[in-house]
């Protein structure tokens, strides 16, 4: 199940060709299913029970080492296995390192996705992981040397409160409109505004 459905998708496109044709930047909106696999937390949770579960047994009891041993390799397979489900496993990790994984992947995409090499420096990314719940705006040189960070994190916060409210498409195109009317204010469009980046909402795997 995707954040947006289709038609959404569709909206978000055309928010961002209306919003372009206002401005000589360009827009790219990504959403990310997730940033990371997380697949480490599960099995360390599980190691560190495994290792702490013998010690009442043999402190307090006189079961033999073998049936010990047993118990910790079936307590840390089964742990493993249950940790491994996706919403556990997103719970297992802290929001920090999260939040960090979710802000490497935006810095990839932004790379990935050529906004660096835009005419002008003028490429602005709008990025949500999902299951990290992050949201960010990245802005080339040029752009960020115009705009207040304040302005950026007003438009994510619009944009990650509407997402929490069931609205995510409402969501990107209010955050496309804003991002463009921070792109009109600087970056006026050219005589020619050849459009050098992709439209559509790009979807990076499932949430």
């Amino acid at each position: 199940m995707t954040l947006v459905t289709r038609a959404e998708a569709d909206r978000i496109e055309k928010a961002i060709s209306d919003a372009e044709r206002t401005t000589s930047g360009e827009i790219v909106a990504i959403i990310a299913g997730e940033s990371g696999s997380y697949l480490y937390a599960p099995v360390m949770w599980a190691a560190i029970v495994a290792l702490a579960l013998p010690w009442p047994f043999i402190v307090w009891t006189w079961w033999p080492i073998q049936s010990i041993y047993a118990l910790q390799i079936m307590a840390f397979v089964i742990l493993a296995a249950l940790l491994s489900l996706r919403p556990l496993r997103y719970h297992l990790v802290p929001r920090a390192v999260k939040h960090a994984r979710a802000h490497r992947r935006a810095l990839e995409q932004f790379l990935a996705q050529n906004l660096h090499t835009t005419d002008g420096r003028t490429g602005v990314l709008i990025f949500v992981s999902v299951a990290e719940r992050y949201a960010e705006i990245i802005a080339d040189a040029a752009i960020h040397a115009r705009v207040p960070e304040g302005e950026w994190k007003a438009i994510v916060d619009r944009l990650t409160g509407l997402i929490a409210e069931g609205r995510p498409g409402d969501g990107f195109v209010e955050a496309v409109n804003s991002v463009g009317a921070c792109l009109a204010q600087h970056f006026p469009p050219g005589a020619i505004d050849p459009n050098q980046l992709p439209n559509h909402l790009i979807v990076l795997g499932e949430p």
